[in-house]
């Protein structure tokens, strides 16, 4: 695997800079990730739901370890490639922190929908070893169903909540995509990648806004399985 790192794309310094900041950028998002879990769970209402969100951050932990093996075959040091990113990350949960159970179940399902979308997209665009790494990282681990089921129980209970988590939902949407964009723009070499100067697949600003474009879709589509309007 290490001499993937010395032949095709990885030849190109800048391309090698943006994978390494992005694959930076992902495993510092699944460690937030797990924190936020745990942090969700203290706020379960039922032990079963407790459980199942510890179970979930169990999974999330075993998809930090890929991401830091690569990326210590890319850098020496695979966790100064995570720092740039903790303060927009952290940033991005502190101006999103649920106020109860029911809006921390939404930023589950549809805040993390969206960033696991643009990175999902953005690996279309990048060597095949890369691709799939992320993609695995993006996996569903049983957290969708788990909050759909328990969102559509609580509506269902009391319809007057729908309004306030369709008002969360649109707010997580403008709140994700800031972060995305925030993200790349902190570093040249992973802006370079979405402005289509070191691309893999020739991704420019055309297909960067239908990838947006796509994302807002996928947003409406899973706020509609709610039974809420974006």
């Amino acid at each position: 695997m290490v001499a993937s790192t010395e032949q095709g794309p990885f030849t190109d310094p800048v391309y090698r800079g943006a994978i390494v900041d992005l694959l930076g950028a992902i495993g510092y998002g699944e460690i937030a990730a797990l924190e936020r879990l745990t942090d969700d769970a203290a706020m379960a209402p039922r032990l079963s739901d407790k459980v199942a969100l510890l179970g979930m951050a169990t999974r999330q932990y075993a998809k930090v370890e890929p991401i830091r093996a690569r990326l210590a075959e890319l850098t020496d040091n695979p966790f100064a490639a995570m720092e740039p990113f903790i303060e927009a990350i952290d940033s991005f949960h502190a101006f999103t922190a649920p106020h109860d159970w029911w809006e921390a179940l939404v930023k589950a399902y549809v805040g993390d929908g969206i960033v696991s979308d643009f990175y999902r997209e953005i690996s279309g665009y990048l060597d095949e070893e890369t691709r799939a790494l992320i993609v695995s990282t993006l996996t569903d681990e049983g957290e969708t169903d788990f909050a759909i089921e328990r969102l559509r129980e609580g509506i269902a209970e009391d319809p007057r909540l729908g309004g306030r988590l369709a008002l969360w939902g649109r707010r997580l949407m403008g709140e994700a995509l800031t972060q995305t964009q925030h993200v790349a723009a902190s570093r040249e070499a992973m802006g370079e990648i979405l402005a289509g100067t070191a691309t893999f697949g020739g991704l420019d600003l055309a297909g960067l806004g239908e990838i947006f474009t796509r994302i807002t879709t996928r947003h409406i589509e899973r706020m509609a399985s709610l039974g809420l309007e974006h």
